[in-house]
């Protein structure tokens, strides 16, 4: 057990330390990195449709109404009346159909989809997705999807016992979707670009508005806000946005950042920025361990007596607190390394980290954001 955590911190300590000393080599960014082109974008499509060809997993059409409607709607187009039959099957499932149609996609061209059950589906594994257009929200239809499902989860049911790994009730079609109509977009007659920041920062779109300004030798950017950079198109660049916006989007800018501190409890992941601070502070780490155990042992009566021979039980309380614990001070204004080097020094575990980093933050002494995911 001692040997597993001194691993893990081992393990913990060498990652904070390639992040830390990697940080300034990989500083600068291009500019198509952190930030998209206005109008240049996926555009989402969804659309309902009908899975076949399930083994006996798909919907009960009985209880489901919607995707019964649904089956007669389409045996009706096919000329087959079913609407005074008595539907039993389970090989069918409703399902709902998405996909993002990206930017400049051309008619014909492919697209992926991705298809969930609606009803009480158990698996749609083996099935095909029947011809299902895809609608925008204008509600034009610019896609049309069909093909076999890929399903990365499984289901297995016996008599008395069933395995599920996975999400077997949703799935995949690749390339499953043709584009039928095209989204217009007329972008080589801009006359002005902006350029829109994943991460709103104003320090970082100064920058890039600075970067722009200083490749072209002419000032035509201005960061607008710190989420948008502005760009009139140079005379020289009119009719030919493609150039120019290749030659702006491989400029290297060094996006600023927040202070913070990204937690993930479940699976003990922390994540702590560079420009992460703290004020001066002591820390103690330790352990404090209660142990409540039961004793049975058997109470019999003095010989020649009237008592009874009874079970009894005895319990025992021992209480642990670790030996080693340790009170560490760490000095005003340490960086990632040190912090992490000062925790460390206190042999902590990831899951104790982020315990202490919430500590940290609570007394005022933690200079960013803890963001919990």
């Amino acid at each position: 057990m001692f040997n597993s955590i001194l691993k893990k911190t081992a393990i913990f300590s060498v990652l904070f330390s390639m992040l830390y000393l990697n940080t300034e080599a990989f500083a600068s960014s291009r500019i198509k990195d952190i930030a998209d082109f206005e109008g240049v974008r996926d555009n989402q499509l969804v659309g309902y449709g009908l899975v076949v060809g399930l083994n006996g997993t798909g919907d009960n059409i009985r209880s489901i109404d919607f995707a019964k409607e649904s089956i007669i709607s389409l045996l009706d187009q096919i000329g087959i009346n079913a609407r005074d039959g008595q539907l039993k099957s389970k090989n069918i499932a409703a399902v709902m159909v998405t996909a993002n149609l990206p930017p400049f996609a051309r008619q014909g061209s492919r697209i992926d989809v991705f298809v969930s059950a609606m009803g009480d589906a158990k698996n749609l594994q083996g099935g095909t997705l029947i011809a299902t257009t895809l609608a925008g929200a204008d509600g034009e239809v610019y896609a049309v999807a069909q093909g076999p499902i890929s399903v990365n989860g499984i289901s297995a049911q016996g008599a008395n016992q069933s395995v599920t790994r996975g999400v077997p009730t949703s799935g995949k079609i690749p390339n499953g979707a043709i584009v039928e109509n095209e989204i217009p977009f007329v972008f080589d007659n801009m006359e002005n670009i902006r350029i829109a920041l994943r991460n709103p920062d104003f320090t970082t779109s100064r920058r890039i508005s600075d970067a722009i300004n200083a490749n072209l030798g002419v000032q035509t950017a201005k960061a607008l806000d710190a989420g948008t950079v502005s760009v009139d198109v140079p005379q020289e660049y009119k009719n030919n946005l493609v150039a120019l916006m290749t030659r702006i989007e491989q400029l290297q800018v060094q996006p600023d950042q927040l202070a913070k501190v990204v937690v993930d409890q479940s699976s003990g992941i922390v994540v702590i920025g560079k420009d992460v601070k703290i004020n001066k502070l002591a820390i103690a780490q330790g352990n404090l361990t209660i142990k409540i155990s039961e004793v049975p042992f058997v109470s019999q009566p003095l010989p020649f007596s009237d008592g009874e021979t009874i079970l009894a039980t005895d319990t025992l309380v021992n209480i642990e607190e670790e030996n080693d614990s340790r009170l560490t001070v760490l000095n005003t204004g340490v960086n990632l390394q040190e912090l992490v080097d000062g925790l460390n020094a206190l042999g902590v575990t990831p899951h104790d980290l982020i315990s202490i980093l919430q500590a940290i933050k609570a007394s005022g002494a933690l200079q960013a954001d803890i963001e919990v995911i």
